[in-house]
């Protein structure tokens, strides 16, 4: 080749190569640069407040019952305080060289009932309800049903409100009946005797339309008004149905299995039969612990046949300080959630509306429309 085309060859090459770059320099769309730089969000949490702690003694091994508990069979760990169990200890040495009443379970807090000073005492320490019951207060039993106990959803260890309802009548403060009293009339005869008529509901008014007074009488009989607050808070729930006879509801002492029989014709023990399962009969009874002041106002409630509902508590507000709550009534409902009375108007339904739905307890908790 001559070196007159090997210059028009690199010419070429040069020049294809310009315009390529060229070409694709106008192809590329400008990248739109933002004004601002955007800061980055940061997601927002909740702040979560702080569990308090406090320093209780527990199991580090299993304490069988009986045992004289050893210096490194407990210790002292945190326990979050909301859920600090009724009894617990805090010092270890109200603990060691003392005999264990009932099985401690490793790493299960050590309760101050679960432990006597001497081994006599294990026998003669009376029940698991005196043992587990908190110092300075008394039991108390009264019934339920599934529409009083929170549809039997209490257990030992729980800790409910008392609510009780009242119903008021207004009487006579010397008889002590209620009203309206009887009225009996007398009339003077002309022989100077005194002539009784039979006796009238009601009370003497005066009548501008009659020249005597009139007896007022009721329509029916009075209405009672009814009235319903919590009394009681936070008892303590020692056991649910009737304690054992020999008072261990603790289940801390199974039955054991009847022997097997020797069966001669097989040469070996016979298998025992299947069990049977036998359905529990209804839980119509509810231990509480509470105060005696307290035992001694639900006493009173259970025998003047007072309504009690129990509310059940939640575990976290074991600890927590009593509340207040309004008394509620007619009274309290119409103007809390603003109930209006409704007119009288020219027109009504049929058939009329007497009575509405009631629950009814029996075996089963149905609503029922039958006027009382």
């Amino acid at each position: 080749m001559s070196r007159t085309a090997m210059i028009l060859v690199l010419l070429v090459v040069i020049l294809g190569g310009g315009a390529a770059v060229l070409l694709l320099t106008q192809n590329q769309s400008p990248q739109p640069q933002p004004d601002q730089p955007i800061a980055a969000q940061e997601p927002q949490f909740t702040p979560i407040p702080p569990v308090e702690f406090v320093e209780i003694v527990i199991a580090l091994q299993e304490l069988p019952r009986g045992i004289v508990i050893p210096e490194d069979g407990v210790g002292l760990r945190p326990w979050p305080k909301e859920s600090l169990p009724i009894n617990s200890i805090d010092n270890v040495r109200d603990v060691v060289g003392r005999i264990a009443r009932t099985d401690i379970v490793r790493e299960s807090p050590v309760l101050s009932t679960q432990l006597v000073d001497n081994i006599s005492q294990i026998a003669s320490a009376g029940s698991d309800a005196a043992a587990v019951l908190p110092n300075g207060l008394v039991a108390v039993a009264m019934p339920i049903d599934r529409l009083t106990n929170v549809a039997h959803a209490p257990m030992s260890g729980d800790t409910v409100d008392i609510i009780i309802s009242f119903l008021f009548v207004d009487v006579d403060d010397q008889f002590q009946t209620r009203l309206p009293n009887k009225i009996t009339l007398t009339v003077l005869k002309q022989d100077g005797t005194l002539e009784f008529q039979s006796g009238i509901e009601g009370r003497i008014e005066p009548s501008g339309d009659f020249p005597f007074p009139i007896v007022v009488g009721p329509s029916e009989i009075q209405r009672p008004r009814l009235v319903t607050q919590r009394t009681i808070q936070n008892a303590l729930v020692i056991h649910v149905g009737t304690f054992p006879p020999d008072g261990d509801f603790l289940n801390r002492r199974p039955t054991p299995p009847p022997p097997p029989t020797y069966d001669p014709a097989r040469g070996g023990p016979t298998p025992l039969p299947t069990p049977t399962f036998t359905p529990l009969p209804p839980k119509d009874i509810i231990t509480l612990a509470m105060e005696p002041q307290e035992a001694v106002a639900l006493v009173w409630a259970i025998e003047s046949r007072l309504p009690i509902t129990l509310a059940l508590r939640s575990a976290r507000d074991r600890n927590a300080p009593p509340t207040s709550t309004n008394a509620v009534s007619l009274e309290y409902m119409i103007t809390e959630y603003r109930v209006p009375q409704p007119a009288a108007l020219p027109y009504s339904l049929e058939p009329a509306i007497r009575s509405i739905r009631r629950l009814i307890l029996s075996d089963e908790v149905t609503l029922s429309t039958q006027d009382r």
